[in-house]
Formats: structure tokens, C-alpha cells, sequence
């Protein structure tokens, strides 16, 4: 009894003790303010149909005495609407919010922008004063908003034209019908929200222009919580491109294309008539393929396909012409599992069309491998001048190939660069053949022309500009 009384007044006294180093007092030296982890929040572009995410920030109190912020409220200057959660409290305005010596609090912030009636982007900026014994704090706030349009599980039943005036945010999918032609003019911007798909079963006409490009892409325009990584990067953020059995004489023209669930996926049970052309576009980041065929006539011209885990693209029979293509793989989300570039001449089913597949003036190289070869007697499959990450040697399927090299890309993991243009000691320079490139194919994405050396081309979607600091 006596060593359990002993215990207990050491334990009290340890209280007191550890109690008596906190002043519980208030202080109200205007020199005792607050310090902020941010100077400025700032927000992606923000849409005026939906809200910004959330930031968050602290406040530090570094006095050894506590300090009563008597308010904090957004100025209200800008037309956006900011919302606070302060120390776990929602509101607009906050009043006698204390803070103990030594300690801090969290604020997290959103916002809302009212209509703006114009087509261009348009910066907000507003602040959260914070008042603390008499003298006024704040902290900027910093966003862009945008007006949209908006299409919620639209199906069109009429030619439809969709201009490149506000951006378009789709939900629930946009649906093209049969015998119905959807054309998206020059410089569009579809910004599709969480699994929305785009379905043709007509025909999609997306021609852009190398100034004005054609984006599809997710609705996310910020980052990823408590990282540097954008959500443009991340694969998943939408559907992507779904073209049915049916749907033919498809064209992207200048269309960047990313961020998908499945990519560009096209079925045709008629290879004798082209389903989808494109042309100077990049499909890239997908969580599965970039683009998968069954049966169908694609052709492809000066065309990015990159960074996919299930591999790059899969051609399942059908009639594919890939011409100044790049299919690269520098996946950073998962294993990547596939190669670059996947040949199937039937399935289980024997539903598949033979495959009369040729391609030229490319380059295949990424973190996987290049090709499921195998026994390629026999088929309709024909490769010509085209870079390889492999070993391997010319043959009856493969013709003046550049084997097991590096293309030297513009390529920073780390830094979340994914360039796939050449550097100046790329062996892919002048390695393709002149007569296997069409007029239609003569100036890449960014108007370089393939032409200039007059008797080869750079292999590759991208022709190489020599001492050059590419950008995007």
C-alpha cells in the first residue's frame, strides 16, 4: 500500500511538474503574431461548374505564452467563393480561435468561381486575414478559373459540332449513334470526368491543327495530395476512346489523347474499310493499352503511342499501317507487363481475321521489350527501318532495322519528363527510308519537316532538331 501511494504522488507531481511549464495566459504584444507554413495558396485552373480541391496550411503560434486570433475570414475581394475548415470547424468566418504556446492548427481551404462570361482563362486573387492582438496577417490566394460546358450521359442522335470556344467537361459519357457524325473543331479541349467514355459507333471527326491541337483528357487539373505529381500524368482518369464494329472512316488529326483507362480501343468487323486514321496525335499514359484492335483497318501516321503497362498497343488481326510511329514505354505507375508492340493472329474462338500488319520509319524502345516475336512464318507481318531495343537481325519479316539501340529520348523519370523527341546522338537520326513516308506525313505534331535531308527521315514520330532544348 504504502509503494502504491508512492507511485501515485510521483505521478502527481510529474502533472504538476510538466503543467507548470505551460503558461496559460494570454498574450497581447502585438509583436507576438502568427507564422504561416505558405505565404500564398494556389489552386490549379478552376471550373466554374465545379469546385478547387483542398489546400491546406498551418498556423504556428511561437510565443511560450497562447495567442488569440480574435478573426479570420476570406476579403471576399475576387468572384470566387473561398470556404475554411479551421481547426477541424467549418466556415466563412472564425472568431476567437486560441492557440496554445508553442503550437498550431490546421486550415484547409476551397473555393468556388461564379461565371465569368468569357472564353480565356482568368486569374483570381483574394486573401484570409487573420487579425491577432490588433495587427492584421493574411495569406494570398491564388487560382485560375475557366468557364466550361458541360455534357452529362449525352447521346447524339445528330450531327453534332462542338466548338473550340469554353473547354467541355463530360460526364456519364458522350455517346456518337450510328450513322451520326460528331466533328470537333481545331483547338477543343473534352475534359472527361471519372470513367466517362467516348463511344462511336458512327463517326468522330477530331481535326486539329499543330497550333490548335485537340485535347482529351481527364478533369483533374491538380495535383496529387501531398506530391508534385499532377493528375495530368496519372493514368485512369477517364474511360478513353471506344470505337465499335460499325463506325468507319474515323480521323484524329493533332489530337493528344491521355490518362485513360483503356485508351483507344477499335473493333471492326470489316477490315476492308478503315475504321480510324490518325495522324500527327499522341495516345499516351493508359492503364492498360494505348490502343487495342480486333479486326480493324487503322492506319497511323507520325503518332505517339507511350506508357502503358498491359504494353503499348496490340494489333488482333485486321489491316494496321503504323508510318513515323513511336511506341515507347517509360510507365511509371506499375510493372509494365507487355511488350511495346503485340501481334495476334487468332484466339480461343477463332474470331480474329488474319493480320496484315506493316510498319515503317518507327522506333519501339521503353523500359519493357520490343515485340511478342515468335514464329512469324507465314504471316502478313512486315517491319521496315524501324528501331529496336532488341538484338536481333534483319530477315524475310524485318528489313534495314536498327537493332538493340537507344533512341536517346527526352526522358526524366524523376522528374516526371516524358519527351519522346531525339536528342542529338540518337541513332535514329536519317535512318528511315524517304520513299516509305507519305506527303500526308511530311511535318511532325510541331510542323518540323521530314523532308529537309532529301534522302532519309529521323525515325520516329518526332523529326530531330539538332542543339535544341525541346519543350512541349
Amino acid at each position: 500500500m504504502n509503494r502504491l501511494f508512492f507511485y501515485i504522488a510521483i505521478s502527481m507531481c510529474m502533472g504538476l511538474g510538466l503543467t507548470s511549464c505551460i503558461d496559460d495566459s494570454f498574450t497581447t504584444d502585438p509583436n507576438d503574431v502568427l507564422t504561416f507554413s505558405v505565404d500564398t495558396v494556389k489552386f490549379d485552373t478552376v471550373m466554374t461548374t465545379k469546385g478547387t480541391a483542398t489546400k491546406q496550411f498551418v498556423i504556428y503560434n511561437r510565443s511560450k505564452k497562447q495567442i488569440n486570433i480574435s478573426n479570420i475570414q476570406v476579403a471576399g475581394i475576387s468572384k470566387a467563393h473561398f470556404y475554411l475548415n479551421v481547426d477541424g470547424t467549418k466556415g466563412s468566418v472564425f472568431r476567437d480561435i486560441e492557440i496554445r504556446g508553442g503550437d498550431s492548427i490546421y486550415v484547409f481551404v476551397e473555393g468556388y468561381v461564379d461565371k465569368l462570361s468569357k472564353n480565356e482563362p482568368e486569374e483570381i486573387n483574394d486573401r484570409i486575414d487573420f487579425v491577432t492582438n490588433g495587427v492584421t496577417q493574411s495569406v494570398a490566394l491564388n487560382a485560375w478559373g475557366q468557364d466550361v460546358r458541360t455534357l452529362k450521359a449525352v447521346t447524339l442522335t445528330e450531327d453534332t459540332h462542338l466548338t473550340n470556344e469554353t473547354p467541355y467537361i463530360i460526364y456519364d459519357s458522350l455517346v456518337v449513334s450510328p450513322n451520326v457524325t460528331l466533328t470537333i473543331d481545331p483547338g477543343t479541349t473534352l475534359l472527361f470526368h471519372d470513367k466517362a467514355l467516348l463511344e462511336v459507333y458512327g463517326t468522330l471527326k477530331a481535326i486539329g491543327t499543330k497550333d490548335k491541337q485537340i485535347v482529351m483528357r481527364g478533369d483533374r487539373l491538380d495535383h496529387v495530395v501531398g506530391g508534385d505529381i499532377s493528375f495530368d500524368i496519372m493514368s485512369g482518369q477517364w474511360g478513353g476512346l471506344l470505337i465499335f464494329a460499325g463506325s468507319h472512316d474515323n480521323e484524329l488529326q493533332y489530337v493528344d489523347l491521355h490518362s485513360t483507362q483503356y485508351g483507344i480501343q477499335v473493333a471492326s468487323n470489316n477490315p476492308e474499310r478503315q475504321s480510324l486514321h490518325l495522324l500527327n496525335s499522341v495516345v499516351h499514359n493508359s492503364e492498360s493499352y494505348c490502343m487495342l484492335t480486333i479486326n480493324a483497318w487503322v492506319e497511323a501516321e507520325g503518332t505517339e503511342f507511350s506508357d502503358a503497362p498491359d504494353g503499348v498497343v496490340a494489333f488482333m488481326g485486321g489491316k494496321i499501317r503504323a508510318t513515323q510511329c513511336t511506341f515507347a514505354n517509360y510507365y511509371l505507375f506499375a510493372a509494365i507487363e507487355g511488350p511495346n508492340i503485340a501481334f495476334f493472329q487468332n484466339d480461343e474462338k477463332n474470331s480474329l481475321m488474319p493480320l496484315d500488319c506493316k510498319i515503317m520509319n518507327s522506333i519501339s524502345y521503353g523500359l519493357g521489350y520490343d515485340v511478342n516475336l515468335g514464329d512469324m512464318s507465314g504471316t502478313n507481318i512486315w517491319i521496315y527501318n524501324t528501331l529496336f531495343k532488341s538484338s536481333g537481325n534483319d530477315d524475310d519479316h524485318f528489313f534495314n532495322c536498327v537493332w538493340e539501340a537507344d533512341p536517346k529520348y527526352y526522358v526524366n523519370r524523376e522528374k516526371y519528363i516524358f519527351d519522346y523527341r531525339l536528342m542529338n546522338e540518337s541513332p535514329a537520326i536519317a535512318r528511315g527510308d524517304i520513299s516509305l513516308c507519305p506527303e500526308s506525313a511530311r511535318y511532325d505534331r510541331y510542323g518540323n519537316d521530314r523532308f529537309t535531308n532529301g534522302t532519309a527521315t529521323d525515325l520516329g514520330a518526332y523529326v530531330w532538331i539538332e542543339n535544341k532544348e525541346q519543350e512541349k
